[in-house]
């Protein structure tokens, strides 16, 4: 994505997918209502589809996307809490239905969560019908199974969007965020990657405001689950180079 006028910097805030197994059965959170009227994108915000943060401050934002299984989801958020290090994680309708447990774990450790879509389509292949339906759909489930809303947070499936849909999910009151770099963490071992190749990609890309991509699922093939591995090593070494961490609500706050 080629770089935009610097906009006005945000306010701080302190604050691929792989196979399935059978989720755990826990009482459900009250719902978080959904019929409030969302407010459209406007300004510096919109027509974007965010690679990193718009900040001088040496912050990083690491985040999750959650799609066909939970895996790695409990080794995650175990890190996570031990190095008290925020995160967002992106959850797919499909996920919050078939791992509910995992879903409110993460909901109810505190972490932001995002919209991914219902079944994680690619959206420029939809009518304008169909992608305000996955977009929707996926708040609807989120805030029903965890009682969080995810707007205004929300991420393209595969990473694939174009002016229309950028536009349709603005409408709907929601800022697409992209990332800075990928850890291919979802490659798996077969793809060549390690986690030493996984510190490296984010190590090589750092920079104010870095959005890092990586999973909380397994590999289909191998069954890894090399983003969770190289949690630990890369928090280690982001705070070893005066780097803290952030959720995505430093770059698009909640708007309801």
């Amino acid at each position: 994505m080629s770089s935009s006028p610097s906009p006005p910097r945000p306010s701080t805030s302190a604050t691929a997918t792989p196979p399935s197994s059978t989720p755990a059965t826990v009482p459900a959170p009250t719902p978080t209502p959904t019929t409030a009227p969302a407010t459209p994108v406007a300004g510096w915000l919109a027509g974007k589809d965010w690679t990193y943060i718009p900040t001088t401050r040496h912050v990083v934002a690491l985040t999750f996307d959650a799609g066909a299984n939970a895996d790695a989801v409990p080794s995650i958020l175990a890190t996570l809490e031990r190095e008290h290090v925020a995160a967002t994680f992106f959850l797919t309708g499909n996920f919050v239905r078939d791992f509910p447990a995992n879903a409110r774990e993460i909901a109810q450790a505190g972490y932001r969560i995002g919209d991914h879509t219902i079944t994680h389509p690619y959206l420029t292949r939809l009518s304008d019908a169909a992608a305000k339906h996955q977009i929707l759909g996926a708040a609807e489930r989120i805030a029903a199974m965890t009682g969080q809303d995810p707007a205004p947070l929300f991420r393209f499936p595969y990473g694939e969007a174009d002016a229309r849909v950028i536009s349709i999910a603005n409408g709907l009151g929601y800022v697409p965020v992209r990332w800075t770099v990928d850890t291919l963490g979802w490659e798996g071992s077969a793809g060549h990657i390690t986690t030493s190749v996984i510190i490296s990609r984010v190590l090589s890309a750092l920079r104010p405001g870095e959005i890092v991509l990586m999973h909380v699922g397994s590999n289909p093939d191998d069954h890894s689950t090399l983003d969770a591995d190289a949690l630990p090593g890369l928090i280690s070494q982001l705070k070893a180079r005066g780097y803290s961490f952030v959720t995505l609500d430093m770059l698009a706050p909640r708007t309801r």
